[in-house]
């Protein structure tokens, strides 16, 4: 029986994608930091008639990760399919943006990734097969006015990804990518803003809360499926919706698009 491990798993699209797997015939183990909102996605992989193991979990930290681990593999034997979700948003200049806040950033959208792996890799490697997919960001493809640490967050999550994957692949194991595009979903209760002062934080964050009324938005269910996708159809990436015109037009002319990006910015 297939076993899926989800981290960030208890709304939005990491419990859109633990409902997918489940759905598909999946056991899954999911992870997040509030028990109360993780239990009841437990409960709804439950409802489709397959195992469910909630785990609170802080992916910053790597004894939690390896707590996390310990308790799936105790539970299922293996887990045949990674996917790292877990992730925050935090919009601001570089100005504005402390030190603290660059490690929050980084601790937890990319040494979560890294600890998952580093702690799941071994059995990985022993059987010779499994996947893993890091969920990234069309800001990890191109610049985002603004979001100089989000941006190198998921930059270097793409630099993780596609890196480990020519480690990888010659072992059996898939890595892939899934970037999205701005998520319609609960992540704007994680997401950080700052500015020169309240007003400007407050602006920042009205911005966004319009920003996902518009064609970029991905839906849950548009993650989940991707993530789908790239397992199932083996994809080394994929990125979701309308943002794909977007970074194929910063790929091809990045020059333009840099210049667009920065007007956007004043």
């Amino acid at each position: 029986m297939a076993t899926v491990l989800i981290t960030g798993a208890s709304q939005g699209s990491g419990k859109a994608t633990a409902l997918l797997f489940a759905q598909k015939g999946y056991d899954v183990v999911l992870a997040a930091r509030q028990p109360d909102r993780l239990e009841q996605a437990a409960e709804a992989v439950r409802g489709l008639g397959r195992q469910a193991l909630a785990v609170p979990t802080d992916v910053a930290e790597a004894k939690s990760v390896d707590h996390l681990v310990e308790q799936a593999l105790v539970k299922f034997g293996a887990i045949d399919v990674l996917v790292n979700n877990a992730g925050i948003c935090l919009t601001g200049t570089m100005a504005d943006t402390t030190a603290a806040d660059w490690q929050q950033i980084m601790n937890t959208n990319f040494w979560g990734y890294v600890y998952t792996i580093q702690a799941l890799l071994p059995q990985f490697l022993q059987r010779g097969q499994g996947a893993i997919v890091n969920v990234g960001s069309f800001g990890g493809k191109m610049p985002l006015p603004n979001m100089t640490a989000y941006c190198a967050s998921k930059y270097a999550v793409t630099g993780l990804t596609d890196t480990l994957r020519l480690e990888l692949a010659p072992k059996g194991i898939q890595v892939c990518a899934v970037h999205p595009g701005v998520i319609n979903s609960d992540f704007l209760e994680r997401a950080m803003f700052r500015g020169q002062d309240e007003q400007d934080s407050t602006a920042r964050r009205q911005q966004l809360e319009s920003t996902l009324q518009g064609a970029w938005v991905s839906q849950p269910q548009d993650i989940a499926q991707a993530i789908w996708e790239a397992v199932t159809k083996r994809r080394s990436e994929v990125v979701v919706g309308a943002v794909a015109v977007a970074t194929e037009a910063y790929r091809l002319l990045p020059g333009a698009m840099q210049w667009m990006l920065s007007q956007a910015a004043k």
